[in-house]
């Protein structure tokens, strides 16, 4: 089937709801036979969603900098891990070995992963499926701003039309698939 990029927090002092979220998705992805494409880390969410999807039977790709992994926070259990010498090659590279994408809730590095593809996208780079995975409104905020600046024109509709918003892991699964 797919392989599914899901971008999230890395960030080990999380709430246990989004870790459970995370856990949860990668658990979905086995029975679906799709492989999971992840940041290459083995805390927080990163590595709720690689456990969880190993535990679904999904095989786990990660894409990790060096440096990253001289902070000793390597998924080494994952079933493919690409050390790169930066963060920019890790981006591409998980956007070129991934058919979709869905961003769970995170911080500035989720973000920046959610945006290069989303810029990418809008420029025909890619036609892959870009979900955010949204349960609870945590991107509400940021959904109405990017809204507001469709109003001002400063991003287009039909950019923002690249970006699926939905509320479970089954209708993000479900929109992956039928496209």
């Amino acid at each position: 089937m797919a392989a599914i990029c899901v971008f999230c927090a890395s960030s080990s002092t999380l709430d246990q709801q989004w870790l459970d979220l995370a856990t949860q998705l990668g658990k979905a992805l086995g029975p679906r036979g799709h492989t999971l494409v992840s940041g290459g880390g083995r805390v927080g969410m990163m590595g709720a969603v690689a456990d969880g999807a190993r535990a679904g039977g999904a095989h786990t790709l990660g894409v990790i900098p060096q440096s990253l992994v001289d902070l000793e926070v390597a998924d080494t259990a994952a079933d493919e891990l690409i050390v790169t010498t930066d963060m920019g090659l890790r981006k591409n590279l998980m956007i070129e070995r991934s058919d979709a994408f869905i961003t769970l809730p995170g911080g500035l590095g989720t973000l920046d992963e959610l945006f290069e593809v989303w810029t990418t996208a809008t420029l025909d780079l890619h036609r892959k499926p870009i979900i955010v995975l949204d349960p609870n409104g945590f991107y509400d905020g940021l959904l109405a701003w990017l809204d507001r600046l469709a109003e001002t024109e400063f991003v287009r509709r039909p950019a923002l039309a690249k970006i699926t918003t939905v509320t479970s892991i089954e209708a993000a699964l479900d929109l992956i698939e039928r496209s």
